[in-house]
């Protein structure tokens, strides 16, 4: 089992919870991000601790190839390791943005699109996040709506509570609010396109780059009746909340010890501690895990034994 160093970015947006989140001992501030598994180049999470220790994830994967990843998606994605973990803590309203299909992407000159999910952290009372149109509207439209700075008023908009859980396929317009904080677990890509940003300027009193037609070219104009994925939480077993081509993920509560069984799974496994304290046992290792630590796992696992008052999220691909 394998944990990294997080990779903190400060952002024009970012707060302060994220520090005390993950128990780190850091002065830094502004962190809008904590990239706990990524092997986006140039963001490369380092193996933290063990024989492995100063590692990066590419080199884990390009050495241990389908042991670490599975057999299918190693022939799927090769060398580069398929998902990407992020804590995400907002003070202000990011950008309303949206990420293109693979399909578009690479009609786009990129590499692959982006889906990805939202698990709610505990956030600001009254926090909010947009997520998918609430009413039609034509690409005519949707660009009218960008320049007359009326484009969230198509949008759904969501009061934020702890334990909510959002599925953002890509082609779904989606923004994050002022004081929430959540996990994101998304496909290994950076490609996101800035629909609108509040007439904002940065520290340079320039307007942030806005992508208004490759965004066009990336929404879906679907219109559903709900965006929250509806779930029972239910106290120590799997919850599924999300299953994709791209992942799957479970959310656990667990209040007594509990073992996974991954001895037919053909994938790598991710577990993200929301909340609580225990530890994880695997192949005679023992390690912590309590809120803010997120945990690796190659495909070579069979079983992994979890232990104390905690909530997390598992996933895989």
């Amino acid at each position: 089992m394998y944990k990294f160093e997080p990779l903190l970015k400060q952002t024009l947006w970012g707060g302060d919870k994220i520090i005390p989140f993950k128990h780190l001992d850091s002065q830094m501030d502004h962190v809008g991000e904590s990239w706990e598994i990524s092997g986006v180049n140039g963001n490369e999470t380092i193996v933290a601790e063990g024989p492995d220790k100063g590692k990066s994830l590419n080199e884990l994967t390009s050495t241990m190839k389908s042991q670490l990843v599975g057999k299918e998606n190693y022939e799927r994605f090769g060398n580069e390791f398929p998902l990407l973990i992020k804590f995400i803590d907002a003070r202000q309203d990011l950008s309303i943005q949206v990420h293109p299909t693979d399909e578009i992407a690479h009609r786009q000159g990129k590499e692959r699109g982006k889906t990805e999910m939202w698990y709610a952290l505990e956030s600001a009372p009254g926090a909010q996040l947009y997520n998918g149109l609430k009413q039609q509207i034509t690409p005519e439209q949707y660009k009218e709506m960008v320049e007359n700075d009326t484009i969230t008023n198509a949008l759904a908009r969501y009061e934020v509570q702890e334990g909510d859980v959002f599925f953002i396929p890509a082609g779904r317009i989606h923004a994050i609010g002022a004081g929430c904080m959540v996990a994101e677990i998304q496909q290994t890509s950076d490609v996101t396109y800035r629909i609108y940003d509040f007439k904002r300027k940065d520290k340079n009193g320039n307007y942030r780059e806005l992508h208004t037609k490759e965004a066009a070219e990336s929404i879906d104009y679907n219109v559903l009746p709900d965006y929250r994925t509806v779930y029972q939480p239910t106290k120590n077993e799997g919850v599924q909340v999300v299953s994709c081509p791209y992942f799957t993920t479970a959310v656990y509560d667990l209040t007594e010890p509990m073992t996974l069984d991954y001895s037919e799974l053909d994938s790598f496994v991710i577990l993200i501690a929301v909340k609580g304290d225990g530890k994880l046992i695997c192949n005679g290792q023992e390690t912590s895990f309590r809120m803010g630590d997120t945990v690796l796992f190659p495909a070579t696992t069979d079983e992994v034994k979890v232990e104390g008052t905690v909530k997390f999220l598992e996933t895989f691909v």
